[in-house]
């Protein structure tokens, strides 16, 4: 057991201890308020959809807690034996050349995926299926797995492609500052793949049609109009087809965003709590969430292109995770183990991104609030979500501080009315 070997299972094992802890802690809270509906929740949730809220909580946890110990497995198999085993075989050879380790790469990384596919199959035809949730049949779930698998090929291997030609190219000529041209263009990459999502990919899953002519997209227009959102239209998503889950979300930036609105959402509600949605949506964006997160990605993309630099440069990290020193300067075993292992470490800062997040909700809540004259329509909106999507609304204050990127519900309607 070499020394990173040991750092890294280290880690491993204390995150998934962690998030163990967490879990189990969270069910034990939910359990305790199984019965009565909790004191703060009655006329938003009556007994029956309240039992029915605690036991998908309970079921999700459980099926967590299963997914935490088998992935810590996989990846310390992965790290252990797969990576370095897969990895030469893939490029030796003396024509091994540039190609093939992009080929082995991209390869590995979606083998890696592999595992998964017993727990989604689960989760989307057992656990979402035994609470009504589930709309997809087997072979719309096959059909989505296959278009994942050569959609995520294709983007990792211009990815991966561009950002080996970069230090193929400059890491002899820059050897110090290489890494810097590599994060511009994986930054630059990220800002293309962000803009056309809404209009090239996501096509690809779901129909994207605009929202039918009609009172209800008069109000919204206005609304839209009258909040500083100048929108060519109001997207609806068949997200029906999957699941009976509803949800908005913006995505996009400048003249590439795009509102978009689940049909389930469109019939579960009113058209004054659309509208609420629908200003919560736009205050993400006058606020300026998106580039604000996105300035937080470029500082983590940053801190993670000087990470690849300094390991490509490490003789210890080739030897002790791919007992071989004909390997050092590669970029390829670089890419491989930290996308497997990234996660062990970053966990640790989910506090502060979920802190975040929920700042920014809180900021569009505000904003929908002043928008529509009231907080009335929202709060009404957002208990309806709850109830249909069977949110927990009140997590252990330990996993929610951890893990969620909402505030809770009482949080939040205690905040729109302040």
């Amino acid at each position: 057991m070499t020394t990173a070997l040991l750092v890294i299972l280290s880690c491993l094992c204390l995150r998934t201890l962690a998030e163990s802890f967490l879990n189990r802690l969270n069910s034990g809270h939910v359990a305790k308020l199984r019965g009565s509906v909790p004191e703060g929740l009655g006329g938003i949730s009556d007994e029956k959809s309240w039992e029915r809220t605690v036991d998908y909580t309970l079921a999700k946890s459980r099926l967590g807690l299963l997914e935490d110990w088998y992935g810590a497995l996989i990846t310390a198999v992965a790290v252990v034996w797969f990576l370095p085993l897969t990895y030469v075989a893939w490029v030796s050879g003396s024509d091994a050349g540039p190609w093939r380790e992009i080929v082995a790469v991209v390869g590995i990384l979606l083998l890696l995926q592999l595992p998964e596919l017993p727990f989604d199959w689960f989760r989307q035809f057992r656990l979402e299926e035994r609470f009504g949730f589930n709309k997809s049949s087997l072979g719309l779930w096959v059909t989505d797995k296959l278009k994942g698998a050569v959609l995520g090929f294709v983007i990792m291997y211009a990815l991966v492609g561009l950002l080996l030609w970069i230090y193929q190219k400059l890491s002899h000529d820059f050897p110090t500052t290489w890494w810097l041209w590599g994060f511009g263009a994986f930054f630059l990459f990220q800002l293309l793949l962000f803009a056309f999502w809404p209009m090239f990919i996501l096509p690809l899953f779901n129909k994207l049609e605009p929202l039918e002519e009609g009172e209800l997209k008069k109000r919204l227009m206005a609304l839209a109009d009258k909040s500083g959102f100048r929108a060519k239209t109001i997207e609806v998503m068949d997200g029906s087809k999957r699941s009976g889950h509803s949800n908005a979300f913006f995505t996009g930036f400048g003249s590439f965003r795009r509102i978009v609105l689940y049909d389930t959402l469109i019939e579960q509600m009113e058209p004054e709590e659309l509208e609420a949605v629908l200003a919560h949506e736009i205050g993400h964006y006058k606020r300026g969430h998106v580039p604000k997160r996105l300035a937080l990605s470029a500082l983590l993309g940053l801190t993670g292109f000087w990470l690849i630099a300094y390991l490509t440069q490490a003789s210890w990290f080739y030897v002790d995770l791919f007992s071989s020193t004909d390997l050092q300067g590669r970029l390829g075993p670089v890419f491989l183990v930290l996308s497997v292992v990234s996660g062990v470490f970053t966990f640790w800062l989910a506090p502060l991104g979920s802190l975040l997040s929920r700042k920014h909700e809180y900021e569009a809540d505000s904003f929908a609030r002043d928008a529509m004259g009231g907080s009335g329509s929202l709060i009404s909106a957002l208990r309806k979500l709850h109830v249909e999507n069977l949110s927990n609304p009140l997590p252990h204050p330990l996993f929610a501080a951890v893990y969620l990127s909402h505030p809770t519900l009482p949080e939040r309607e205690a905040a729109l009315r302040t």
